[in-house]
């Protein structure tokens, strides 16, 4: 009987020093692999946008179908056009609240009977050599600069072998690009000699993206891919290997190319060699 207590004590002890023991918390395990991504998108709301943590002006000009000096302009920001988060971003111009103009007293004015002069002198015809002058030569400055902006042209090259099984689209919503199939991890190339303006997947439906600036007028963009091979600021040439065919934010494997004329989507075709 005793012994039956002295066990029953000690199994009483036992279990009231392991209730008493420290023990440690289950590890936060973190479930993201590879690179990192950022989960939000460019959204244009009121036509402002207020920058997120890895986005860049051409994203965000991109994303409104804008030109990207117009959008500098409009913020008063200065190449290489750096932003930083949470700053606010204008995509056009604030209108100007009008205001009518305050109603003034009528002054009445009693007439005399008495004749005024006239003292006022006849028109001279003015002599406008100078301001002819002025026209002719501005006139022959815009024409010169267009002939130079209209040599500066992008040699275009196509960005990937496959199959053309979308086509650019006129229509409002449409489709602003071509889309090119094939198997996925084809070779994604640069169009054209240029630079990279952004290389991310915060614009939505784009999935993994690449924008390359050729000219202050043309970019040209490579939506879906499944790796992404340059990074922001790089110098790329073009037939340049810098992505490789996926389906990102798309429901086939597929290369979505697009090219931009001052922030306007144009059409592809009329551009890659035939």
């Amino acid at each position: 009987m005793n012994r039956a207590r002295i066990n029953i004590l000690l199994l009483l002890c036992y279990f009231l020093a392991a209730c008493t023991t420290p023990h440690s918390p289950a590890p936060v395990v973190n479930l993201s692999k590879g690179k990192t991504s950022y989960k939000q998108k460019i959204q244009i709301k009121n036509n402002q946008y207020k920058v997120k943590k890895g986005d860049t002006l051409f994203a965000i000009a991109f994303s409104a179908n804008k030109d990207v000096r117009t959008v500098a302009k409009i913020n008063k920001i200065k190449p290489p056009y750096t932003i930083f988060p949470g700053q606010l971003i204008l995509l056009e111009y604030p209108k100007k609240k009008y205001k009518a103009p305050k109603k003034q007293p009528v002054k009445t004015v009693k007439l005399t009977d008495k004749k005024q002069k006239n003292n006022i002198s006849p028109k001279k015809e003015l002599d406008r050599p100078k301001q002819r002058e002025y026209v002719q030569k501005q006139a022959s400055e815009k024409s010169s600069h267009t002939k130079q902006l209209s040599n500066n042209k992008v040699r275009w090259r196509w960005p990937a072998v496959g199959k053309v099984t979308r086509r650019f689209s006129v229509k409002e919503n449409g489709y602003k690009g071509i889309q090119i199939t094939n198997k996925k991890g084809t070779s994604v190339k640069a169009a054209a000699n240029g630079v990279v303006v952004y290389a991310g997947s915060a614009l939505r439906g784009y999935g993994n993206l690449i924008i390359l600036k050729h000219t202050d007028d043309y970019l040209s963009a490579y939506a879906h891919n499944s790796k992404l091979l340059v990074r922001e600021q790089q110098q790329v040439k073009a037939g340049q290997k810098i992505a490789e065919m996926g389906d990102t934010d798309a429901s086939s494997v597929a290369l979505r190319f697009e090219i931009r004329y001052r922030g306007q989507a144009v059409n592809p075709s009329r551009y890659l060699p035939k």
